[in-house]
């Protein structure tokens, strides 16, 4: 008996198998796709047709070899005609992005969100996401899918976002609200999937990278909530109920401010931008400008979170023992004295356990990681099909 759901889906591996190759090596050929692979000749040289008629890859010029026979095709990653849509839901904003396949920004567009109804926050996200799609679709692109990272837990079958404490959301069906939206603007895009929003930017880390990822690799969000991310094995670390990355909500000082969750001292009480603002008793907006003229008492703001920053990437670190950590958000760009401080709690107490500490670095996407990351996030679904 012919099963032909199972050899659609084995056909789908390997197509995706020669795509992993070709973006980890550009250049390769179709002989090289075969010796790679074990596929036979015939078989990659039809896959490679149908990924190149689909704009997955595309041909440059064959290459001089100097020996008899058929020049070798160099094949790479279509930067042309595909495109891939990801979107932030934050709590103060919405935004919508378009990349390549290889991460190039297309069209970025932010909208802030004036109140905290989640109705009209997704409506806005939603006229974000069909901006971005048709300036991309008039480019004569297609577009792969949408990628969407959320402030919370997610149930991915069903597309719900299960929480969120500092928004007051719970159970929100994001996925269906967005498919409701898109539809009605005439653009209905599938597949949609959702992501914590640090997960999705831990993403965008790996799959849009120019060089070889040391695993795990462990990505910390910083902004008015805390969050993280970690790629482990090939995939995201998500957690029995999808609550893995939570760690803003690890204790730090067990007497210390109260935090959104209702407990005290979490690190998302010490060293949000919430917690910042809270503790000079100013708005977000205000405390970055009290930053930007040199006050003296938001500096120490900032450096004592960074202090408990440092702590909190030291249990981090000895708990999952990351290759690297990458630091992102709102948060980085208030000074340099929020990570170097960071830096050199994590490198005391890493030098007074006779370690050293690991690489610490400032993601390259800057304010737009999440976006970024999700549509990451679709690239990561699509070309992983197990």
């Amino acid at each position: 008996m012919t099963i032909t759901g199972d050899q659609k889906f084995l056909k789908n591996i390997n197509r995706m198998a020669l795509v992993r190759l070709i973006r980890s090596e550009p250049g390769l050929s179709r002989a090289d796709l075969a010796t790679h692979t074990g596929l036979t000749k015939s078989t990659v040289s039809l896959l490679v047709q149908e990924l190149i008629d689909e704009g997955w890859l595309a041909e440059d010029d064959a290459l001089v070899t100097g020996s008899i026979g058929r020049r070798p095709t160099p094949l790479r990653l279509d930067t042309t005609r595909l495109a891939l849509i990801g979107g932030d839901l934050s709590l103060d904003f919405v935004e919508a992005t378009a990349t390549t396949l290889t991460g190039e920004v297309l069209e970025i567009v932010t909208r802030q969100n004036p109140r905290n109804d989640v109705d009209e926050i997704l409506a806005a996200l939603a006229d974000a996401i069909l901006t971005v799609s048709r300036h991309v679709q008039d480019q004569g692109r297609s577009i792969l899918g949408l990628g969407i990272g959320v402030p919370g837990p997610v149930h991915a079958s069903s597309g719900v976002l299960r929480s969120s404490a500092a928004a007051g959301w719970k159970d929100v069906p994001v996925r269906a609200a967005l498919e409701q939206h898109l539809t009605a603007g005439g653009l209905p895009i599938q597949p949609i999937l959702l992501q914590r929003r640090a997960a999705c930017a831990a993403l965008g880390e790996v799959e849009f990278s120019s060089m070889q990822i040391d695993e795990p690799l462990l990505y910390i969000h910083l902004g008015l909530n805390v969050g993280a991310g970690m790629f482990v094995r090939d995939r995201l670390l998500s957690g029995h109920g999808g609550f893995a990355g939570d760690v803003g909500h690890q204790q730090l000082v067990p007497d210390g401010p109260l935090c959104t969750c209702g407990r005290h001292g979490c690190a998302e009480a010490l060293i949000s931008l919430r917690a910042m603002s809270e503790a000079l008793g100013v708005t977000p907006n205000e405390f970055k400008a009290r930053l930007a003229v040199g006050d003296a008492k938001a500096h120490d703001v900032l450096r004592y979170a960074g202090h408990y920053l440092g702590v909190m990437l030291h249990n981090l670190w000895s708990t999952f023992d990351p290759a690297q950590i990458v630091l992102g958000g709102p948060c980085c760009r208030l000074g340099d004295a929020y990570v170097d401080a960071a830096r050199n709690t994590l490198n005391q107490l890493a030098a007074q356990a006779g370690l050293s500490s690991p690489n610490v670095t400032v993601t390259r996407f800057g304010e737009h990681a999440v976006s970024i990351g999700a549509t990451a996030l679709v690239l990561h679904q699509l070309v992983r099909p197990v």
